[in-house]
């Protein structure tokens, strides 16, 4: 059985998916583009403002649970030259026992973002 999972705290989908679903005792959060919700515009035109903003929306989207539950990220980038200024961003977010993670290189992401970054959490 699956849980749709529905903020308006995060970006709503711009397509046929869920913000996140809940099942198993997990949560897996879809990818999530550095759109204020608030505004619907990027949060900013640097790796570090939309990284922010991208793991805020995770946040926001684990509200029942929170970012110590996470387990795995996926973090997706236009350019790998960005990778420690985004890694400075991401650490404020994950201090201690930090998930698993995946950073790669993509050659184009959904409006042009720098950078896209999903999530597994687990609640059991």
């Amino acid at each position: 059985m699956k849980e749709v999972i529905h903020t308006s705290n995060a970006p709503a989908a711009i397509g046929p998916y869920s913000q996140a679903i809940k099942a198993g005792g997990a949560i897996y959060v879809s990818g999530q583009l550095p759109v204020d919700p608030a505004t619907g515009a990027f949060a900013g035109d640097t790796i570090q403002e939309q990284t922010r903003q991208s793991l805020t929306n995770i946040k926001n989207i684990l509200a029942e649970a929170d970012l110590d539950h996470v387990v795995r990220v996926d973090v997706f980038m236009k350019d790998m030259n960005m990778f420690a200024d985004m890694n400075a961003v991401y650490a404020e977010f994950f201090t201690e026992k930090c998930p698993a993670r995946a950073a790669v290189e993509v050659a184009r992401l959904p409006k042009d973002a720098l950078v896209e970054i999903g999530a597994i959490a687990v609640v059991d």
